[in-house]
């Protein structure tokens, strides 16, 4: 799949929240936490333009992905892909992709996951590890010296 990324824009805001609330729904459901309004607002509320990257495939809005410096490395959010894409490697790649940058600097990149989210798997593929969790999120870490020496 052809895809690529642009910088965000203002006007990529709402797109995103109603992206987010679509993606997320099933896993905080199942958290017993989604909540209609909230799930938007949260991002709303987050949103920084320059650490955020629309990904458009199929010469449409695809997805976004956000990376954040933070204070010992790079925080990876708001990774989300339009459902009717998942599962087709887009994911895959643009994660490569970010991580080449990532391992190339020497960098550590941490997320946090919903805990029993698929998207989990996804992340361990390419070398990120548990440091913690709670009862919602999963917190997750990667080294470039823990990046996997395969192809996914």
């Amino acid at each position: 799949m052809d895809w690529t990324l642009r910088p965000a824009h203002p006007d990529d805001v709402e797109p995103i929240a109603e992206l987010r609330a679509v993606v997320l729904r099933p896993d905080l459901e199942r958290l017993g936490r989604f909540d209609e309004y909230r799930v938007r607002q949260r991002f709303r509320d987050a949103f920084v333009e320059r650490h955020m990257s629309i990904i458009v495939a199929e010469g449409r809005f695809a997805g976004c992905v956000a990376l954040r410096p933070g204070e010992d490395g790079h925080w990876l959010e708001h990774f989300f892909i339009a459902p009717d894409l998942q599962g087709h490697g887009l994911g895959s790649a643009v994660l490569r992709d970010l991580l080449a940058g990532t391992d190339a600097d020497g960098a550590l990149v941490r997320l946090n996951v919903l805990q029993g989210s698929a998207a989990r798997r996804l992340y361990e593929r390419h070398g990120f590890r548990t440091e913690s969790e709670d009862a919602v999120d999963v917190f997750m870490a990667r080294w470039p010296d823990r990046a996997p020496s395969h192809t996914t």
